[in-house]
């Protein structure tokens, strides 16, 4: 094999990444509609240390967060089976949830929302799971932790939003049909994992992801700062949040989504659940009102989630032969 000409990249590994205790919340079924209406001095809190991430960084750690995180067993088992079990359950560019192998991971992806139907065009997206027949607890402990991180975003939008200033339900209101696509993922080990690190560059399309893993590691974010590259420790029993693009155009550019990428481990197999937390496929998205006024115009044009959701997935399994949008696509020039 020929030896690698890419130069190494540097990496910071003492992060710096803000660990949230979501204890004063997780009990509560919704927050205070406004922050008048606050008593409790650790909410408060916790809405400014959320705010300050949501600003600065663009992703926080969270722990006493309440989801139940057995999935991650259960996803390991699936990933054991024979390739010939894992394709009965294949996903295709006819239904995008399923089983997929791909050049460096394997994923499984399912929805809280069956049966919706997204369009773009003249191309038709019916969400169907796909449930495979072993391990027999897959199906039950998926649907358990879908429901936990549903709980938990709703919590998370009313503390975004009350730390940029609105009403605590001005998200969530745009969440009655949530569309959560839950991704399940297991990488492979790599010799070389600079080769594979270019094209994982991204940010997320949704509002937030909630991302549970194993104690390899491997994510990295760009801090905006000086786009330095910084490698995240796994914190045991927390939960990582990623602002996506969604709140991102919501508030105007006041908070960014994270440019992040998978590191792959050069000796063992890395394990993690990403679960893409956005609004209702029928929700049209623009910088939300309060934000906006002479000084401060608006950035973006308003585009339909849906319909961008299903440019992003059609001809799926020709993904390099198209242009896939992303916000700027939607950027006001002179912003």
């Amino acid at each position: 094999m020929a030896e690698s000409t890419q130069k190494p990249i540097k990496i910071t590994y003492e992060d710096g990444i803000p660990t949230i205790d979501l204890t004063s919340i997780t009990l509560l079924d919704h927050l205070p509609n406004t922050n008048d209406e606050i008593t409790d001095s650790n909410l408060t809190e916790l809405i400014a240390e959320v705010g300050e991430a949501c600003e600065k960084w663009g992703l926080f750690r969270v722990v006493n967060h309440g989801v139940p995180l057995e999935i991650l067993e259960n996803a390991r088992e699936f990933f054991a089976l024979s390739k010939e079990e894992k394709m009965k359950v294949k996903r295709d560019v006819s239904c995008p949830m399923g089983y997929s192998d791909e050049t460096w991971k394997q994923v499984f992806e399912y929805s809280v929302n069956e049966s919706i139907v997204t369009k773009h065009g003249s191309n038709v997206f019916q969400v169907v799971n796909q449930w495979p027949q072993y391990p027999a607890q897959l199906r039950e402990s998926a649907e358990e932790y879908a429901r936990g991180v549903v709980k938990l975003g709703i919590k998370l939008l009313e503390v975004i939003a009350l730390s940029l200033g609105l009403t605590a339900n001005r998200l969530t209101e745009f969440h009655k049909d949530t569309s959560l696509a839950v991704r399940l993922h297991q990488y492979a080990p790599c010799p070389e994992p600079e080769r594979l690190l270019g094209p994982g560059t991204h940010t997320d399309t949704g509002c937030v992801t909630v991302l549970a893993q194993d104690n390899i590691g491997g994510l990295e974010l760009q801090r905006r700062s000086d786009s330095e590259w910084i490698a995240l420790k796994p914190v045991p029993g927390a939960l990582t949040i990623n602002l996506g693009d969604i709140v991102q155009v919501w508030s105007n550019d006041k908070y960014h989504s994270v440019v992040h990428r998978v590191r792959p481990n050069a000796n063992k197999e890395r394990l993690s659940i990403a679960s893409l937390f956005g609004p209702a496929y029928y929700v049209n998205v623009k910088p939300l009102e309060e934000l906006i006024n002479e000084e401060n115009c608006a950035k973006y044009k308003e585009y339909n989630w849906g319909k961008f959701r299903a440019s992003r997935m059609k001809n799926y399994d020709n993904k390099q032969s198209i242009e896939r949008q992303d916000i700027s696509h939607f950027r006001i020039n002179g912003n």
